[in-house]
């Protein structure tokens, strides 16, 4: 792949023989936008089957539903590619050029990417489990594989999004001048919001993956905050650049807390009990993932301010935007945390009673306590999480901007 080829995928010249028709989706992006929710679905059903069952064999459901994604992601961008490379006389303005001879979308060649590091960190993955047996932690070597194949087939649903959209505005360029000068809203078809689930499905991979730092008897703890500094800003301040919709963050936010909240409230209704020792909490029902972080009103406000930002330097903006998400992400989920640990939670809401079964009684989730630090500690990795809330929003902003420009 040649700086050539790339700049082709930022290309805003709109072609000739772009699609007529605003509001349908191509199938390849269908497909993709598939593969990333039973990514998804999978990513967190495999989490729960650790936490009820332990790990029986490879063949679980769970495990079909995240290599399905893989392969669909796969074999439909790999098609895209064959079709434009030697059947329909695409030029290489239609994307991105690798070995001179094969053309793709640059979505689609992630999609690619990443369901080859998926499906190869399959067979490693069970070598592994045959050979040392369970995981301690979550990221073990073929975990980062297939990690890295999540990663990249999402990422690559996100730009094969960005860049409908970015297309279908270019359709729709006469009717925004005719809107704008007309005094009325800017007309939306509907990739915005495919950029916008596709942006909350990242959102929940990202918490996923940081889910052992999010714990709710850590929400108390500077580093709760430092972590979410860290990795949230970036996603959410991209998803308000990147998407043309007014409120794109907060739509962002809402499919990710959506997704967190399916799960939370539909794994428990189903059976589930460990065939793995040592058994050290009882369970009868599928171990659920924790409610959602309130991460809709930080996008709320992100969505509110951004607007009144656009004239000023990227560095201000940043500034601004990563205090603004810290200062509402800590008053809000400070007090929430407490209401969690609380009996009132305990309903099938909520749910705050998924306790593995590896979990002794007497650790600190299931004894509904907080992990406990000085005040000056939580002071100094709260001044951490202010330098990285900006410096997380700075990447969003960039990010975010070259998402919008992606038409290839």
């Amino acid at each position: 792949m040649d700086a050539a080829s790339l700049q082709m995928a930022t290309d805003h010249r709109p072609r000739a023989d772009a699609r007529a028709t605003a509001g349908t989706m191509p199938w390849q992006l269908a497909a993709v936008v598939f593969a990333a929710t039973s990514v998804i679905v999978g990513l967190i059903w495999d989490i729960s089957w650790h936490m009820t069952i332990g790990r029986d064999t490879f063949w679980t459901p769970a495990h079909l539903a995240i290599y399905t994604g893989g392969a669909v992601a796969g074999l439909a961008c790999g098609f895209e590619v064959l079709r434009r490379s030697f059947f329909s006389g695409a030029t290489s303005a239609d994307g991105v050029t690798v070995w001179r001879l094969f053309k793709g979308p640059l979505g689609g060649w992630l999609c690619i990417w990443g369901a080859v590091a998926m499906l190869t960190s399959a067979p490693f993955d069970d070598w592994w489990h045959a050979a040392y047996g369970l995981d301690v932690k979550i990221i073990s070597p073929p975990h980062a594989l297939l990690a890295l194949g999540f990663i990249t087939i999402l990422g690559g649903a996100l730009i094969m999004a960005v860049a409908e959209q970015g297309r279908e505005a270019d359709r729709r360029e006469a009717d925004r001048r005719e809107a704008s000068a007309a005094g009325g809203a800017e007309p939306t078809g509907i990739a915005p919001y495919i950029v916008a689930y596709a942006g909350g499905l990242v959102l929940a991979m990202l918490s996923v993956f940081t889910t052992e730092y999010h714990d709710r008897e850590a929400m108390h703890l500077g580093s709760f905050y430092v972590v979410s500094s860290l990795v949230f800003p970036f996603a959410l301040v991209a998803a308000a650049r990147s998407t043309r919709l007014r409120y794109g963050a907060t739509a962002t936010a809402l499919v990710y807390t959506l997704v967190m909240c399916v799960q939370l409230w539909l794994l428990p209704l189903f059976e589930g009990s460990p065939k793995l020792g040592p058994i050290r909490t009882p369970v009868t029902h599928m171990v659920s993932l924790d409610f959602p972080l309130l991460l809709l009103l930080p996008a709320i406000a992100i969505d509110l301010l951004m607007p009144r930002l656009r004239e000023r330097r990227a560095w201000l903006q940043a500034a601004a935007l990563g205090v603004l998400f810290l200062v509402v992400h800590v008053a809000t989920q400070w007090p929430f945390a407490n209401f969690l640990v609380s009996d009132a939670s305990r309903n099938w809401f909520f749910n705050t009673d998924n306790i593995p079964y590896q979990m002794p009684p007497d650790w600190l989730r299931a004894m509904r306590q907080f992990e406990i630090e000085s005040a000056s500690q939580t002071v100094r990795a709260l001044g951490v999480a202010v330098v990285l809330a900006v410096l997380s929003a700075r990447a969003g902003l960039g990010w975010g901007s070259w998402l919008r420009s992606v038409r290839r």
